[in-house]
């Protein structure tokens, strides 16, 4: 057998195991759901080397700078801060030295007006309209926030709820490194006998919990929150002594998120409309005896690491690419489409509105469940108002990325 078809054989195998045990280094926001290309194999990103069929359409069409919707209208100072954060980050990847001299030139720029910054990207960068396989141009985007919620470092009253660290008995099989097409696919396990076997589902950690009091980092008062900052991926803990503390993701169980959402709808306990973040919490306040049931209805589980609150309490969380996120202006994107880093503009409309909202934004984060090309999760900040925004957008939209000439479409 040839090193392609033993490869082949190998995706073939690992993407039926995917399904069951499969995790990213990304955090799960929503449900994975087929494609065109994959209909067979969602969580799979192996589909091409298992022998799907190629997209029809290429991912990046050439576009003009007169087809972007807005792109002369947006506050583009607004978005000058995240990208800076961007140049940061892609200054020390040698894989992009296509950005060295459009980020040389921006540091130039102290304190640009809008109009400068417009100049600035259409003469160093071109676009690219964001095409999913079957050629159309609208895709799915979501928002995500960064919560807070309650808690404490000793366990008591109303503080029950374990906040847990990466456990110890938690494997990571890097599959990227045995083939480079399952590049940033991870397999999660625990070693059972000699045999890897998948990781614990939610409900069982549940079940467990005393095996896991050597990784608690915090007491939280609430499961439905603690549920919830496991979907965002980070968040912010005001402590019983009045100090905060801000949770960052740092590993998963391996198992696929399952949206409770679209259960409670199936179930019609909740209609479609209702099926917000929002609307999920208060059906839990309405049935705090299914409360445990719903919430194991997903499998997946999030572990989390502590970072000290450092500097600005306005500055976001750190996103994938290793920057803090600015609010309303990055954006988290399927990696496998769209560089990270990449300035991106942003077409859609604010939640349950058809008021437009056209931006320069920045693809600075990842989520286990932001897959395809025309994709989106936009970061709407910290706080009950931000969460209010994130959890009620689901909207259709458009996207153009913005990039140096000599970085084309493979």
């Amino acid at each position: 057998m040839s090193k392609s078809q033993s490869g082949r054989f190998l995706a073939t195998i690992l993407c039926a195991a995917l399904l069951t045990a499969c995790g990213s280094a990304d955090k799960p926001r929503d449900a994975p759901a087929p494609t065109a290309a994959c209909p067979a194999c969602p969580a799979c990103a192996s589909c091409a080397a298992a022998g799907a069929p190629p997209p029809a359409a290429k991912a990046w069409q050439a576009a003009r700078w007169s087809e972007l919707p807005g792109w002369r209208d947006d506050d583009l100072t607004a978005a000058w801060p995240a990208f800076l954060q961007s140049c940061r980050a892609l200054a020390s990847r040698p894989q992009w030295p296509h950005w060295k001299a459009v980020c040389e030139a921006a540091k130039g720029l102290a304190t640009p007006s809008s109009a400068t910054i417009r100049r600035h990207f259409e003469t160093h960068l071109q676009t690219w309209q964001l095409t999913n396989p079957e050629g159309t141009t609208s895709g799915l985007v979501t928002g995500y926030y960064e919560p807070l919620l309650r808690g404490s470092r000793t366990r008591g009253k109303p503080y029950l709820q374990p906040v847990l660290g990466v456990p110890s008995d938690l494997l990571t099989i890097d599959l990227g490194s045995a083939l480079p097409e399952l590049k940033n696919m991870r397999l999660r396990g625990r070693l059972e006998g000699h045999k890897v076997v998948p990781y614990f589902t939610r409900a069982e950690i549940a079940s467990r919990e005393k095996d896991y009091t050597d990784r608690t980092l915090l007491w939280v008062d609430d499961a439905v929150e603690l549920f919830f900052l496991q979907v965002q991926g980070s968040g912010r803990v005001k402590l019983a002594d009045g100090s905060t503390t801000r949770l960052a993701y740092a590993d998963q169980n391996g198992h696929p998120y399952q949206s409770i959402g679209r259960l409670l709808v199936e179930r019609g306990e909740l209609s479609l409309e209702q099926a917000s973040m929002q609307g999920i919490k208060q059906w839990v306040r309405t049935h705090p005896n299914r409360a445990s049931e719903l919430l194991n209805a997903n499998p997946s589980y999030v572990f989390f690491r502590e970072q000290p609150m450092k500097g600005n309490e306005n500055d976001g969380p750190t996103g994938a690419l290793g920057v803090p996120l600015t609010p309303e202006r990055s954006i988290a994107v399927d990696p496998r489409h769209v560089p990270l880093g990449a300035p991106v503009f942003l077409s859609t409309s604010h939640p349950d509105s058809a008021t437009p909202l056209r931006r320069l934004v920045l693809a600075q984060d990842t989520g286990g469940a932001i897959r395809g090309v025309v994709r989106a999760d936009l970061f709407w900040g910290f706080g009950a108002q931000a969460g209010a925004q994130a959890g009620r957008m689901k909207q259709q939209g458009q996207m153009w990325l913005l990039l140096p000439p000599g970085i084309a479409p493979k």
